[in-house]
Parts: structure tokens; sequence; C-alpha cells
């Protein structure tokens, strides 16, 4: 646990000390801002739930997007600046490692995701919210950004630079975000299969509507882990080749 924290520690450090953290960040909320004033709030009235959905649909969008260039620099720079060398010999284990820079990428998700807060607190100042809506649609964001962020360590494990990194990582999110319209086209039983994989028809989209599900947290934290536990194997056997 001290190696991860260790590690972790020094990413954060590596994000927040350089100009390409607060720059994710800032765009994020900038475009995530411009949606929700744009089309959540709109120049229409509407009930203060919808708005809210609107404001979890759209923030679902940006975080997805978000996590692709937090996670692009976590292993494919290393490799890039030649560090990784360093890393194969540090005394830790490839889960210890991969726990690590995972931590740090998914704490800067989550400064990225509370930061949008403002956004639903101004539907306090003329409507009523339900806090277990806005609960509920958080954890939500939270558990995407958490699988997402797997996703996105997997593709920087594997790739040998940040652009292939980015890119294989955002194809596979994409199939798991389109999975709802791939699962149209699909005969049973791989049709029920493809829909279940589906992150915002079949797992969010309760979340965004208030109503927090077992089995979707369950989805998204396994979808997590099983990434990450790809990403320490693939480590693991890239140390010894």
């Amino acid at each position: 646990m001290r190696g991860m924290m260790l590690v972790a520690r020094r990413e954060l450090a590596a994000y927040f000390d350089s100009y390409w953290g607060w720059v994710v960040i800032a765009v994020i909320l900038l475009i995530d801002g411009l949606l929700f004033n744009a089309f959540a709030m709109g120049d229409q009235p509407k009930y203060s739930s919808k708005v809210i959905e609107d404001f979890f649909f759209f923030s679902f969008g940006c975080t997805v997007i978000a996590s692709l260039p937090v996670t692009m620099r976590l292993f494919a720079e290393e490799k890039q600046t030649g560090t990784m060398v360093l890393l194969d010999s540090a005394p830790l284990s490839r889960w210890q490692l991969v726990g690590g820079k995972y931590l740090s990428a998914l704490l800067v998700m989550a400064v990225l995701v509370l930061s949008t807060f403002y956004m639903p607190a101004l539907v306090f100042v003329n409507g009523k919210v339900s806090y277990g809506h806005i609960f509920a649609g958080y954890l939500g964001l939270m558990l995407v950004a958490a699988a997402t962020t797997g996703i996105g360590t997997l593709g920087s494990a594997v790739a040998r630079n940040q652009i292939v990194a980015f890119i294989a990582s955002a194809l596979l999110v994409l199939l798991f975000v389109l999975a709802w319209l791939l699962a149209k086209v699909a005969d049973p039983p791989l049709k029920d299969v493809i829909s279940y994989l589906s992150f915002f028809d079949r797992h969010f989209r309760g979340f965004m509507e208030g109503k927090v599900n077992t089995e979707s947290v369950v989805f998204f934290v396994g979808v997590a882990f099983v990434t990450l536990l790809l990403s320490s194997r693939y480590l693991a056997a890239r140390r010894w080749r």
C-alpha cells in the first residue's frame, strides 16, 4: 500500500505541477458549462428534475472524454521518455505501480467531476431538487470515471506512445458507450450480452434519473478491476521479456 501511495503522490505532482492537468480540467468544465447553459437550462421553462437529468447527461459525455487525456500519459509517457526502465527496476509490484497511477488519475477525475457541482447548485435558487437525485447522479459519474480511467490505464500500459494510447482507449470506451446500438443488430443471446455492456443506456441512465442500481455499481467497479488486472499482467509479462 505504501508503494502504491508513493506512486500516486508522484503522479499527482506531475499532473498539477505542469499545465496539463489544469488545462484538461478547465477545458472540460468550460464545455460542460456551455452545454448546461445552452441545453439543460435553456430558454424554456423546465421542471428542476428534468434540468438535473440533462445536466448529468452532458456530464456523462464530458467525464468519458476527460478520462482519455488524463490517462493517456500514465505509462505511454514513461516509455517515450525512457523512464519506464527505472519503474521496471523499482522495488514495486506491477499491481502497486498500476494501482498508484490509476489512483492518481482517478483523483484528478474526482476533482473534475466535483468541480461541476456549482451547476446543479444553481437549480436550487429557483427550483426544488431532490438531494437523492444529486447524490445518485454524482455517484454514477464517479463510477463512470472509475471504469473509463481503468480502460485508459490499460490503453496507456499497452501503447508505446500517448497518441496511440489515446486512440486505443477512445475506441474501447466508444464500444462500451455505443454497445446499445450494436445490440440492436445482434441476435439473442449475443444481443443481451452486448446490451449489458452499454455504459449509458443500461447502466448510467438510472443514476441520471436519480436511481441507484446495485447491479450497475458492481458492473462499473468490475470494469475498473478487470482493466487494472489486465494492465498489471501485461506489464509483468513485458518486464520479463
